[in-house]
């Protein structure tokens, strides 16, 4: 597919697959069209591709640190214990960012009790 029914097929805009493929996240193979600039052409394993990145992404990574893991994987470092390692690194990160949105909730809430108490006694901090 050419890259204005990939977007549409993904949920991208143009210019957010065009960034993508920049990036090296997306590696679209060229078609016969265009002339001398060849049409990029998108596949179903394209597809996938921005699946796997929307949930890097929700698990915490940079779209340089997808990248870098693409191209380890594509010069076959990708090994069991280094999937193993990444996967462990990312839940460490989210555990760390859960326990500060709980300190940072746990903080409102203080000072929501604070101020309908009509502001008494010490401001929480």
């Amino acid at each position: 597919m050419l890259i204005s029914e990939f977007a549409r097929a993904t949920g991208l805009t143009t210019d957010t697959v065009r960034f993508y493929v920049r990036l090296g996240l997306l590696r679209p193979g060229a078609g016969t069209k265009g002339g001398r600039h060849a049409y990029q052409v998108f596949a179903e394993s394209d597809v996938s591709a921005v699946e796997l990145i929307r949930l890097s992404r929700a698990a915490g990574l940079s779209l340089k640190e997808i990248a870098a893991l693409g191209a380890e994987r594509r010069a076959g470092r990708m090994t069991s214990e280094r999937r193993i390692e990444i996967v462990s690194a990312q839940i460490d990160k989210l555990e760390a960012k859960a326990a500060d949105l709980k300190a940072m909730a746990d903080y409102l809430r203080a000072k929501r009790t604070w101020l309908v108490s009509g502001e008494q006694g010490a401001e929480p901090t």
